[in-house]
């Protein structure tokens, strides 16, 4: 299993570091700039974790530390992602801002980010607490479920993004035991690896809509 998980975990930030180079040096406005990024965040911040998991698993270095500080910049970045995800909808779309959904959007990311910065989460022991898995992850929720539905809303709107509401809601879907249960029971962890196939295909998403839609007046159109 480790073979195959960790070669998994390397080709995953590898596609989606790459991916964020390739989106940005290709991207023609803002909006595209802001996929790549996006891109570049999951990857870079992912790889926090996922490399002493790796390297945990051939080496041994005790990597207690690594592995929990790794989770604790995985769960920053990851709430960043989805912030600009959100940024990225409006851009897309073409929609136009509301501030009290943009502040609803910031007030989940900072109360999550607020969260995570607590001792009792036992970042540096690697801790898998319960109770403080579902503190932090109660704001991380309210936020993918405010990006999920913006997207569900306007998925007849572009076939290229049709589908990002249902990888976002599936994500959740494989993160939520993982972050509750995985302390308990270790098997669940393994719903980390349909997960990470659900951010793949975001950042496909982002990738086929920047080498291959059109674009009008700086924006983008969707397809």
């Amino acid at each position: 299993m480790k073979y195959g998980e960790s070669s998994f975990d390397i080709l995953y930030l590898l596609f989606a570091i790459v991916s964020g180079c390739v989106i940005l040096v290709k991207a023609r406005n803002r909006t595209e700039k802001l996929m790549g990024l996006s891109a570049l965040i999951l990857g870079l911040g992912d790889a926090f974790h996922l490399v002493p998991r790796v390297l945990n698993y051939f080496t041994k270095w005790d990597m207690t530390v690594w592995l929990g500080v790794g989770k604790l910049v995985t769960s920053v970045t990851m709430t960043i992602f989805y912030v600009l995800l959100y940024y990225v909808w409006l851009g897309y779309y073409g929609a136009p801002e509301r501030k009290p959904v943009t502040a609803l959007v910031w007030c989940f990311a900072a109360v999550r980010i607020a969260l995570c910065a607590f001792p009792q989460n036992g970042w540096l022991d690697n801790s898998s607490d319960m109770t403080w898995g579902i503190i932090r992850n109660v704001p991380f929720v309210a936020l993918g479920a405010a990006i999920c539905l913006l997207y569900f809303r306007r998925r007849k709107d572009s076939r290229r993004f049709a589908p990002v509401w249902i990888y976002i809601l599936l994500s959740f879907l494989f993160y939520i035991p993982v972050a509750v249960g995985a302390g308990i029971v270790p098997i669940l962890g393994m719903l980390m690896l349909p997960k990470t196939v659900c951010y793949i295909l975001m950042l496909v998403a982002f990738l086929q809509a920047t080498l291959k839609d059109p674009v009008r007046g700086g924006q983008q159109i969707g397809q």
